[in-house]
């Protein structure tokens, strides 16, 4: 049976001094659960690892029940292919990214069951501030750096549906996707 390559985003581990996540023991808690070549990247909990599970949900609440049995943390978990990570690289609205000094450029993920039209319906861009593009399962919000601090994504922060939201930059999602290529390319 082929292994998958997949990428774990967990959401709100070490942001503010919260639901505090080594990497590395991430990386062993992965490999108890019998993943392969697990690798994690940065502090923001992403971990790339494969398997040969194909049913991703089932995947996820191994995933959360493990951590929560073995850290005390209940984390949602978004689980992504190579191929929809590439699908949401390939999506990014024109000229996305060209304006890094001025802007911030984010990918804002969702996790099941929340959509992107949910989320949206609170979303409202702020004239000369945030602009925000509407992905499938993903937005893509582009946000004026030094008017950060009044960006509706800072309203949408205190709903609930929060909970099921987790946000890379743009430069951390590429950075992703190539590690899944590199792992891709290596396979024989």
């Amino acid at each position: 049976m082929k292994n998958i390559d997949y990428l774990v985003l967990l959401r709100g581990i070490n942001v503010g001094g919260n639901n505090i996540i080594k990497m590395d023991e991430l990386n062993k808690i992965f490999v108890e659960m019998g993943f392969m070549d697990v690798k994690t990247y940065i502090q923001s909990g992403n971990i790339l690892f494969r398997d040969h599970d194909k049913n991703k949900a089932k995947l996820r609440d191994k995933i959360e029940k493990t951590i929560f049995e073995k850290l005390d943390i209940n984390i949602n978990v978004l689980i992504l292919t190579l191929s929809e990570i590439k699908d949401i690289l390939n999506n990014i609205p024109k000229k996305f990214g060209e304006e890094s000094k001025k802007y911030k450029y984010d990918i804002v993920f969702m996790i099941e069951p929340l959509t992107t039209k949910e989320v949206i319906k609170e979303m409202k861009q702020r004239e000369g501030g945030d602009e925000i593009f509407e992905g499938d399962k993903v937005f893509y919000i582009k946000r004026l750096i030094e008017k950060l601090t009044g960006s509706y994504l800072s309203r949408i922060m205190k709903l609930q549906m929060w909970q099921n939201i987790t946000i890379r930059n743009l430069n951390t999602t590429k950075k992703l996707y190539e590690l899944m290529l590199e792992r891709n390319s290596n396979i024989k």
